[in-house]
């Protein structure tokens, strides 16, 4: 019950919106997206063609369950003992009559899915989110989240402790290539939306930022929380150069979007 009373009592920190390490980081995304075609996404493509979707649906189910202690893990940090029951019931279920996971009936029996880490138990607690980080090899992140990457990584996620406490001559770290391959081609299907962007990293960077901000909140975020996000609460917000800036963008990278050239 302390531990109850003391989350309740703590502030989340509200989101930033500013970006002082963007020279930083957009050297660092331009690494990431040159070994990501050089290597990932082809690897990722390959993937998809010797399988298929209900393949893929299983593989991408059995890495979201085996996964599953990261959140129950914190949600016990964050004194969410609801949740953490609700995630465990979750776990156990698609392990045993989900077949090691690779079917998820504890979705037809009605256990949400939720996805928690050691960033959001920061956030939780009041840690501000510091500056936003483009990682190499790993992507976006803040100085906040990038905690979640060595604390769950060492103390809750089955893959690295597998990986970490068996070896066979490198094969112990094929759990986690699989696990990132499998990530990597379910982003193929939204690849769309970046190639549309006028400027991809700050796409990444503004998805990113909005993606952990539902995650904190519970996919609930308060809508004067969102409109600080999106710049709306300030008073040189102006929409018509936003959507202006994107028009000339579409203008200038016809190929990208499938319109003619000149043509809105």
């Amino acid at each position: 019950m302390l531990a109850v009373a003391i989350l309740a009592g703590c502030t989340i920190a509200k989101p930033r919106t500013d970006d002082p390490l963007e020279k930083y980081n957009r050297k660092a995304y331009e690494f990431n997206n040159a070994v990501d075609k050089a290597v990932i996404r082809p690897v990722a493509l390959g993937y998809r063609k010797v399988t298929n979707p209900p393949v893929r649906r299983s593989f991408s189910d059995f890495f979201t369950n085996i996964r599953m202690p990261i959140t129950v893990a914190n949600d016990l940090l964050q004194a969410r003992p609801k949740q953490a029951l609700q995630s465990t019931g979750r776990f156990l279920v698609n392990l045993t009559l989900g077949i090691g996971g690779f079917f998820d009936p504890a979705s037809q029996l009605g256990l949400p899915l939720e996805d928690n880490d050691f960033g959001i138990t920061l956030a939780r607690w009041g840690a501000p989110e510091g500056d936003f980080l483009m990682v190499p090899l790993l992507g976006p992140s803040t100085a906040r989240d990038i905690w979640r990457i060595p604390v769950d990584s060492y103390f809750f996620d089955p893959l690295s402790l597998f990986a970490a406490n068996h070896h066979y001559n490198g094969l112990q770290y094929l759990p986690q290539a699989m696990y990132l391959v499998t990530l990597r081609s379910r982003a193929i299907d939204a690849e769309g939306f970046l190639a549309s962007a006028y400027d991809p990293y700050v796409f990444i960077r503004d998805a990113y930022r909005q993606q952990r901000l539902y995650e904190i909140y519970d996919g609930n975020p308060p809508a004067a929380i969102i409109e600080r996000m999106q710049g709306l609460d300030t008073p040189d917000f102006d929409p018509d150069q936003l959507l202006q800036q994107q028009h000339d963008w579409e203008k200038n990278h016809p190929k990208q979007t499938g319109k003619p050239a000149g043509k809105p």
